[in-house]
């Protein structure tokens, strides 16, 4: 199995259907071996019976379906965990950064690197919708407190778009704790530790209307789960 891509989903009955088509069709079309591991975070509404109905018949597509809501992490820790590519994709359920931009992050994996992370901070990253503008506001100042409290080395933590090496990837997240929104950091943080080498690229992405983030509440969460990283309690 050449590439695993992981889809954390959160009653995402409106798009998930067009995420995961043009998804299979992308890696069908580039002769991949792969699959697509949809993991349904405890939707209330028909997010797995779309997937289910689109699965039928189709090897490459596997949904796996948390009881109850444990959060974006832990459904990217579940997908992860069951991969079995030797390259690992998690991408979001909305697909704010087209898949076709897979290719730069692989190509970073084969010059050598052990993780590539999708980045809507460097100069030859291209925003084409932008978020908001009280997103955006919102948007500079995680970052800000990311360096200041966890990890200092990059510009975006937070882009739903990233790439690993299966061992590297699946020993990162057999660790994680973080299940909420800021698990990337977690992630990263316990990359560097173990010294795996991490590319930051820039990528392509468009802003999607139906965010599933809760400004104020899960801003406060992130918050707190910033200091339980650095405080090693995750």
């Amino acid at each position: 199995m050449e590439i695993s891509i992981v889809i954390p989903a959160y009653n995402e009955e409106k798009r998930i259907l067009k995420t995961i088509e043009r998804i299979y069709k992308y890696f069908k079309n580039k002769n991949y071996d792969f699959e697509i591991i949809v993991v349904d975070d405890g939707s209330k509404d028909k997010t797995f019976e779309i997937v289910e109905k689109f699965a039928k018949n189709k090897k490459e597509i596997i949904i796996l379906k948390h009881p109850k809501n444990l959060g974006k992490g832990a459904a990217v820790r579940t997908g992860v965990l069951s991969a079995s590519g030797n390259f690992i994709l998690f991408t979001d359920a909305d697909l704010s950064t087209p898949i076709e931009e897979f290719e730069k992050l692989k190509e970073k994996i084969e010059n050598g690197y052990d993780i590539a992370i999708g980045s809507r901070g460097l100069k030859d990253s291209k925003i084409v919708i932008p978020q908001p503008f009280y997103r955006r506001i919102i948007g500079k100042i995680f970052p800000i407190l990311v360096r200041l409290i966890v990890i200092k080395d990059f510009k975006d933590t937070q882009c739903g778009f990233k790439l690993f090496k299966k061992e590297q990837g699946k020993k990162i997240f057999s660790q994680l704790k973080t299940g909420g929104f800021a698990f990337d950091v977690e992630v990263l943080a316990k990359a560097k530790k173990e010294g795996y080498k991490i590319a930051e690229v820039g990528i392509v992405w468009y802003n999607s209307p139906r965010s599933s983030v809760r400004i104020l509440k899960d801003s406060f969460r992130m918050f707190f789960s910033l200091l339980k990283i650095k405080l090693k309690k995750c």
